[in-house]
């Protein structure tokens, strides 16, 4: 069946993860974002709410966004998860082309996050003291699930991050580039025009980066999640954009059940997307590793995890 409204959640997930930035970021925390006493929110802003709030509620009527993880009617094999790691975990969605991210499926190599991973969260002028405690609680409540995912050190902090997560809506999306630098110095300028031109049509997004001229090892990151959302399309983004900042930049049509594949089946991490993410952090596959190298430890790896090749 042909599904309305493909590309949507997804559709700039994961530009720029192999962008480089000069420095890492710093350990330090940035300057604190200005507060409004009450909600910020511009005419433009009030109809992106309306419009996600729209899309989400299709969505769901359509049976999709979901959020039950598909264990009934989306089994999958080791072949299938070995296949499926391959094509997110080590081929990208984004290539920089002519100063702009263009879609186009292109091999990579194996990246992940060597040093802990701290996420701290930003919030924009529109973002209210209960939204914010809600935000931290789903991060933080994720971050734990993803460091027993993976084995890898996640933690939230209220400083000091390395992995900074942006909640922000129309009105601060337009002129975060100041932030962005302060988070991330050495981010280049394709980077910002990206995010501050982020049109309606990209839910949210996420952003990697590696030293210059380093190994293909994650120092820092930025995730951009609309404050305009509404709560199930709030947590959708946080979790996908999240996790393919761990090193699973692309998407796959075939991937199932999985948050990373654009047809917006499914709203929060799966099962199988677990075991992918376990998989990247398995110490026997490396940064640096093209798909054909890869490839028999992968399918290794996914046997064992599923008890056995079928």
């Amino acid at each position: 069946m042909r599904r309305p409204l493909t590309h949507l959640l997804t559709g700039a997930a994961a530009v720029a993860l192999g962008a480089c930035v000069m420095t890492p970021a710093p350990d330090v925390s940035p300057r604190p974002e200005a507060r409004a006493e009450a909600p910020v929110q511009s005419a433009e802003s009030a109809a992106f709410a309306r419009y996600y709030s729209s899309i989400e509620a299709r969505l769901v009527s359509d049976g999709l966004l979901r959020t039950d993880g598909g264990q009934t009617d989306a089994p999958f094999s080791a072949a299938t998860l070995a296949a499926n790691f391959e094509r997110i975990a080590l081929y990208d969605e984004y290539t920089l082309s002519g100063g702009r991210f263009v879609q186009r499926q292109t091999p990579s190599r194996l990246r992940r996050w060597e040093q802990p991973v701290r996420l701290q969260a930003h919030f924009g002028r529109s973002v209210g003291a209960a939204q914010q405690a809600e935000d931290r609680s789903v991060l933080s409540t994720f971050a734990s699930r993803l460091a027993r995912a993976t084995g890898h050190p996640i933690t939230t902090v209220s400083s000091g991050g390395n992995f900074h997560v942006l909640y922000l809506n129309r009105d601060d999306q337009t002129s975060a580039g100041a932030l962005v630098r302060r988070l991330v110095p050495g981010v280049g300028p394709e980077t910002i025009a990206e995010i501050e031109a982020l049109p309606r049509s990209t839910f949210c997004s996420v952003y990697a980066f590696s030293q210059s001229g380093g190994r293909s090892v994650y120092v820092a990151a930025v995730a951009i999640i609309r404050d305009e959302h509404p709560s199930l399309l709030r947590r959708s983004c946080v979790h996908e954009e999240v996790a393919q900042g761990l090193g699973l930049p692309n998407d796959s049509p075939t991937a199932r059940p999985s948050i990373f594949n654009d047809d917006e089946e499914f709203a929060l991490l799966t099962r199988h997307d677990e075991l992918l993410l376990r998989m990247l952090y398995d110490p026997r596959l490396q940064p640096g590793m093209e798909p054909a190298e890869a490839r028999p430890t992968v399918r290794r790896i996914a046997e064992e995890l599923l008890g056995g090749p079928s």
